[in-house]
């Protein structure tokens, strides 16, 4: 890229949640490989984010790349309103065959946000069909579910990004997130406010929804798996469905195939996102049980209404298939746990600085959140330079790199953290 592309970028191209007026630097990036992001100007940086949790194989996959090039050769896409395809029943035996057996009804979607839109209307239209009035969710503080207009009314109103659009939004119920951490002994008093709220506004609830064992974009906080096992035997007793929204865990990012796997929990409705094409093209997918799937279609309107474009797409649903195939096919779990163990023994020494509030790790994420909010652009400058490419928010510095890094160069990550964090 030229210096007159970075300019227009940076005056007519809007970034996520950066400003028009004063934007945060954008890096140009030319190609990719394997955990290896290229500059324009030839300097490779490694990935900590794996494009938000989605490039779980790296970049420029040989498998992914073919199973994209052969569906080209074939068609990209085609409307899925009286139309099948393979690449579409492919992935769907495949989703079917790693989730629970009680979830076999998928819908296919455009992206994380637009999966947690199906998931609260097939609540909604279940309760309809059932000839019930139940229009409210209860969600946990410090949530994060999207940023679509229902997927917004769910995320925490007043400690999230959404939370200017208040007054424009559905409003539901709101509970204190648990504070019981993962490795902590479990506190059952975290369930106080949920079992408090079930017992005044049940009558009211169509669903549940919460993100499974990590909140991620609310604070990146992890909790015990005592909490979900709790919801979801108190959603079966006051009988409310539950919806897990693991558009950032599934696929393997916490340990589990799927974080629900911590509880031993199946949910009601299933929402997944980022990693289900391994961060190639966006796709959702969004699970329910066969029971919910049916009584939503025997309600007055007889179908489930929502069917977007780009809905079953075939390039999508062809890498998504061939992505799962290589996950299932390789060793993640090993994977995985190598960096954990990694992101435990190299990150948990910030714990001692004075700055820090805390370091956790579950899986391949690895969190430091310091006690004051950090200078995003300033922090990038560092990172850039330090060849590493690291994407910090709020009070949060946080890896979640591709699983395939090795484990050079995820200490090359974990040590442009600590210079910065002795730095501030």
């Amino acid at each position: 890229m030229q210096l007159n592309d970075i300019n227009f970028d940076a005056k007519h191209i809007w970034h996520p949640y950066t400003s028009m007026t004063q934007p945060i630097p954008a890096y140009p990036i030319v190609s990719a490989s394997g955990v290896e992001l290229e500059l324009a100007d030839g300097r490779k940086l490694i990935d900590g984010m794996a494009s938000w949790w989605a490039a779980i194989h790296g970049y420029n996959h040989p498998v992914l790349n073919q199973a994209a090039s052969q569906q080209l050769t074939k068609m990209s896409h085609v409307m899925f309103g009286g139309i099948t395809h393979p690449p579409a029943t492919a992935l769907c035996r495949q989703l079917i065959d790693i989730t629970d057996d009680r979830l076999e009804c998928i819908f296919l979607a455009d992206s994380g946000s637009v999966a947690v839109e199906v998931a609260l209307k097939m609540a909604l239209q279940y309760w309809q069909a059932r000839g019930e009035t139940r229009h409210q969710f209860i969600a946990l503080q410090r949530g994060y579910h999207g940023d679509t207009f229902g997927a917004m009314s769910v995320c925490d109103p007043a400690n999230s990004m959404h939370s200017l659009y208040r007054g424009y939004l559905p409003t539901h119920f709101f509970v204190q997130a648990p504070q019981c951490g993962f490795y902590q002994p479990w506190q059952a008093d975290d369930l106080i406010p949920l079992q408090k709220m079930l017992t005044e506004q049940a009558g009211k609830i169509a669903a549940i929804i919460v993100e499974p064992i990590v909140q991620g974009a609310g604070g990146m906080r992890i909790y015990h798996p005592n909490y979900l096992t709790a919801v979801r035997e108190l959603c079966d007793h006051y009988n409310i469905l539950l919806i897990a929204d693991e558009i950032a865990t599934g696929f393997g990012r916490t340990g589990k195939l799927f974080a629900c796997q911590h509880s031993a929990i199946t949910p009601d409705i299933l929402c997944l996102g980022k990693a289900l094409t391994g961060g190639y093209v966006t796709l959702s997918a969004t699970l329910t049980s066969r029971h919910i799937a049916e009584t939503i279609s025997q309600g007055k309107a007889g179908c489930f209404m929502h069917g977007p474009t780009f809905m079953g797409n075939p390039l999508a649903c062809a890498i998504a298939d061939a992505s799962i195939t290589l996950l299932r096919n390789s060793p993640w779990q090993k994977w995985v746990k190598d960096i954990e163990t990694q992101l435990m023994a190299e990150l948990f020494p910030l714990r001692d600085q004075p700055q820090v509030a805390d370091v956790r790790v579950l899986g391949a994420i690895g969190v430091v959140e310091m006690k004051n909010p950090v200078n995003v652009p300033e922090l990038q400058r560092h990172f850039v330079a330090e060849g590493v490419w690291i994407r910090p928010f709020g009070k949060l510095i946080y890896l979640t790199p591709p699983y395939i890094i090795t484990a050079v160069q995820l200490t090359k990550l974990t040590e442009a953290i600590k210079k910065i964090v002795l730095k501030l």
